[in-house]
């Protein structure tokens, strides 16, 4: 039986003035469901100890549409997808804690904070008809379809970006390709900050340093909008400069992650990363804008869903221990982060330390499934 895939694809669309205007206020709408659903189920846990499921708190839908009849503007499973979107946000919460991590509890969403409407049901209220998306209650948008849309669809997101970009998400099901013929098996790959990435080929890639590189234009547009006052048509002016630059240095990076990540798949079947802890590394505050800048997270996240679709192995590994075993002969090579050249001293093994971590990752991936051509055909 073939393996299904679950893959998302999105697109640019066009809306029209009165469009955007009906998107503003059904999604004000939702925000308001949304709040009104946080605050129900947080009032029944601390004054009554019970917990409300997303199938209890959709039984008020129908009486706040009595008493507020502007809900009825939005189609009723979008509204059900809000209430299921607080549903997730506490079961998030409730992992969590249980994990022994200290995580915020689910918060209110201020105005402009609430960016998406979601049709949990293709065919029940929307319906794609070549570059036409119809959605109930909204109307025909036309889709950019820059790349052909595959599988079968499964739920679609409307959702507007800081700068007011207007894009629509399909989450669709699709048979796994059979993996390719390609020349080279195995590749381990090294993340850092020095270098974005070393692979076990010697191959290296420099750190494209995103956020650095618009720096000062974010500072100047963050100085004008703290003069402004609140409320004004300058501030908001220079909010929307200062979203366009962020918008600019995400899209980089994503390009980036996005090419790094075809170049991987195209060319090796089997593909090792360690598994880091980001949000840890994230705590030590000397280097926290050069992780998040690096974006590691991204790259793996990218490689791994199109590994997936070209019927190759992702794989992670435990990073302990990569950088300080000498990847010839096994040995223990103690080192600080300043000492850049592995030298072993029982095998007279001498390489980039990065090199010889992307090594060890490889060994310890292809370890960890045996026979890289059993693993292949599993």
């Amino acid at each position: 039986m073939d393996k299904m895939l679950k893959t998302t694809y999105k697109y640019r669309v066009s809306l029209t003035r009165t469009q955007r205007r009906l998107l503003e206020q059904q999604l004000e709408i939702c925000r308001w469901v949304y709040n009104q659903t946080l605050a129900l189920r947080k009032v029944a846990w601390e004054e009554r100890k019970e917990t409300l499921s997303a199938y209890d708190t959709n039984k008020f839908l129908p009486v706040w549409k009595t008493e507020h009849p502007e809900l009825k503007q939005v189609y009723a499973q979008v509204l059900q997808n809000v209430q299921a979107r607080v549903d997730l946000a506490f079961k998030a919460f409730f992992r969590r804690t249980k994990t022994g991590e200290n995580p915020g509890y689910p918060r209110f969403k201020g105005k402009r904070r609430y960016d998406s409407i979601t049709y949990p049901q293709y065919r029940k209220g929307m319906r794609l008809d070549g570059n036409r998306l119809t959605l109930a209650k909204f109307g025909t948008v036309q889709v950019k379809l820059h790349r052909p849309l595959e599988g079968q669809i499964k739920t679609v997101t409307l959702h507007r970006t800081s700068t007011d970009k207007y894009f629509v998400s399909f989450a669709v099901e699709k048979e796994q390709k059979q993996g390719l013929i390609i020349p080279e098996v195995a590749v381990g790959v090294d993340v850092g900050l020095e270098k974005f990435a070393t692979f076990s080929t010697g191959e290296t890639i420099p750190n494209p340093r995103f956020f650095r590189r618009d720096a000062k234009d974010l500072a100047r547009a963050q100085r004008h909008l703290n003069k402004e006052g609140k409320g004004s048509s300058e501030r908001n002016k220079w909010r929307k400069v200062g979203a366009r630059i962020y918008e600019r240095i995400a899209n980089r990076r994503k390009n980036f992650a996005h090419q790094v990540s075809r170049s991987l798949v195209n060319r090796f079947r089997i593909i090792v990363f360690e598994n880091l802890s980001i949000s840890q590394m994230l705590k030590n505050h000397c280097l926290a804008k050069s992780i998040a800048d690096a974006a590691w997270g991204q790259l793996a996240i990218y490689t791994r869903y199109k590994a997936e679709d070209a019927g190759s192995l992702y794989i992670e590994v435990d990073p302990r221990g990569t950088s300080q075993r000498c990847s010839k002969c096994g040995a223990t090579v103690k080192k600080s982060l300043a000492v850049r050249v592995h030298k072993c001293p029982f095998c007279g093994l001498e390489i980039d330390r990065d090199l010889n971590a992307a090594l060890n990752i490889k060994a310890v991936g292809l370890h960890s499934v045996g026979s890289p051509l059993e693993a292949l055909a599993l």
